[in-house]
């Protein structure tokens, strides 16, 4: 329903005085939605199937194998972005390159939207769902974006498996429902207009909350890949002699680039989990914490030159717990700099409400981040999920609530005497 958003009392009279702007978001809503689907799962299936091909060709110049490796190769890492899993050596590889995870889900949030606006002509105009009549135009769209999206998955898995690697097709549509939820279902809401209708009729406190989850996570997605950066560039030369370790030519130097690119939203996971306390693991028995390092041998990977170095802790490195509460305060005042509270309460239940559910939500993603990368030890390579959410929870609660607290105090200063007096 874009079309209604720039004239928000349009009616249905209304649109059809202009027959061209009616065509263009009155499309057939089957084959439009359908077809969405299977151009956000195909498009990014194809990237893959290039880049492996490309894989294929670099590391030997094409001396062994044949092109259909290297596209089986693509195939499987799309598939285990959805989480799929595969077999390698008869080893199993669960952890999941959330890179590719998240060109999945923005595709799908932006083919989402271009469906919602080619459709949002459909269904009641926004007087008609003011007064109580069912709008059936998204959730109809939504399924069927997600029925042409699983359908490509289940096809990749099925022409990409084979008895060695053994991907799991049941954990790839679980996982393309999902992300059909998060992220295409939103599009097409926003597409068509009907979020900014839905979340019309939410409490401006609820509406708040969600603006500060936005920030706070935002916010600490860059405070974690500072971390991480700095902490690589400290040991840089040590990434330099694992790759010079490895033989690898321009091209399988290139391969390694961007398998680590995939691996980055990965890594930010690793180094949030880091900052905020629990720390992760590299392998089984080891523990990577600002309290204390312990590390076994590890695979040779020059994102790895990124770890501290083994045993006891730098005194300052205690005094990382301070950021996340840091980080949720920040974030906090700088949404409430551009809506004004003047009660303590809301303030209190703003700030709170926001650094909960980002918290709640960076737990889950660290949930996601590991899993077993290699044989042995290696079954073991991911944050500490639950005590991570605990921490972030914590924390972001703590710095939600002392940010709310602290701008509320700072713009009641300053607030008009007539709000003063109706405060009072």
């Amino acid at each position: 329903m874009t079309s209604l958003l720039s004239s928000p009392h349009a009616t249905s009279r209304e649109r059809a005085a202009d027959p061209r702007s009616d065509l263009a978001t009155r499309r057939p809503l089957v084959l439009v939605a359908t077809f969405g689907g299977l151009v956000a799962a195909a498009g990014t299936l194809l990237v893959c199937l290039g880049a492996g091909v490309t894989g294929w060709f670099l590391t030997d110049g094409g001396a062994h194998g044949e092109p259909r490796d290297g596209l089986r190769t693509g195939a499987l890492a799309w598939l285990m972005g959805h989480g799929s899993g595969v077999l390698v050596d008869g080893v199993a590889v669960t952890a999941v390159p959330l890179g590719v995870t998240v060109v999945c889900a923005w595709t799908l949030w932006r083919v989402g939207q271009r469906v919602g606006v080619s459709v949002s002509g459909h269904g009641p105009d926004v007087e008609e769902i003011a007064d109580g009549q069912r709008d059936w135009t998204v959730p109809v769209a939504v399924v069927l974006l997600t029925a042409g999206y699983v359908v490509v998955a289940v096809l990749a898995a099925t022409l990409a498996a084979t008895p060695a690697t053994d991907p799991s097709a049941s954990r790839v549509v679980a996982w393309a429902l999902l992300l059909c939820l998060l992220a295409g279902a939103p599009g097409i809401a926003v597409g068509s207009g009907r979020a900014a209708i839905w979340t019309s009729h939410l409490p401006a406190s609820v509406r708040a909350s969600g603006g500060i989850v936005r920030r706070l996570l935002l916010l600490w997605v860059t405070v974690s890949a500072v971390a991480f950066a700095v902490a690589l560039l400290s040991d840089l030369s040590t990434a330099a002699n694992v790759l010079s370790q490895l033989d690898a030519d321009a091209g399988a130097t290139l391969l390694i680039l961007v398998v680590s690119l995939l691996l980055l939203p990965n890594a930010l996971a690793f180094s949030g989990s880091y900052l905020l306390g629990p720390g992760f693991t590299v392998g089984t028995g080891t523990l990577v914490a600002p309290s204390v390092v312990v590390l076994g041998p590890l695979p040779s990977f020059p994102m790895l030159a990124a770890l501290p170095h083994e045993g006891p802790t730098a005194a300052w490195t205690a005094w990382l717990i301070v950021l996340p509460p840091l980080v949720a305060f920040l974030a906090v005042v700088l949404h409430q700099r551009r809506a004004p509270l003047f009660r303590y309460e809301e303030g209190v239940v703003r700030g709170v409400s926001g650094g909960v559910v980002a918290g709640l939500l960076f737990g889950l993603v660290a949930s996601l981040a590991g899993g077993a990368v290699g044989p042995g030890r290696m079954q073991d390579v991911a944050p500490y999920a639950f005590d991570t959410m605990l921490h972030a929870v914590t924390s972001f609660g703590i710095g939600g609530l002392l940010g709310g607290l602290a701008m509320t105090w700072w713009q009641r200063r300053s607030m008009p005497v007539e709000v003063e007096l109706d405060l009072a």
